[in-house]
């Protein structure tokens, strides 16, 4: 069994999108995330040092995004993953990013990808 961490709706804006008048204009996305964490230690320790600091995982996440200027949240949720993988002690991570009202009479789209530390390499 593993324990697994998650963050959800994590909000900013960012230029994203293929068409011209998208690269003019920041737009909202929002990401999910579930991270492997064996959170026993930190369960019987009650200290932020024993386990993953999502805040921190928020904050990199945040700031790197809000700097980013992709075409599509393909190459942005791929982007958000190695960063993760190579910052934080993780084996993998979930990631989903979500671009609401891109697609007329939709609420949302999205993509969800999964990496792991083997896939820092490819």
């Amino acid at each position: 069994m593993e324990d697994r961490i998650y963050l959800r709706d994590l909000r900013t804006e960012t230029i994203i999108g293929i068409f011209d008048w998208e690269r003019r204009i920041r737009q909202t996305v929002s990401f999910d995330f579930e991270f492997p964490a064996d959170v026993r230690r930190a369960a019987r320790t009650d200290r932020i040092e024993d386990t993953l600091n999502y805040k921190s995982v928020a904050k990199r996440v945040l700031a790197f995004v809000e700097a980013s200027e992709y075409h599509l949240i393909e190459t942005l949720a791929e982007a958000v993953a190695r960063l993760i993988l190579s910052e934080f002690a993780v084996d993998w991570v979930k990631v989903s990013v979500n671009k609401p009202g891109a697609v007329r009479d939709s609420k949302d789209v999205g993509v969800t990808i999964e990496r792991s530390r083997a896939d820092l390499d490819g």
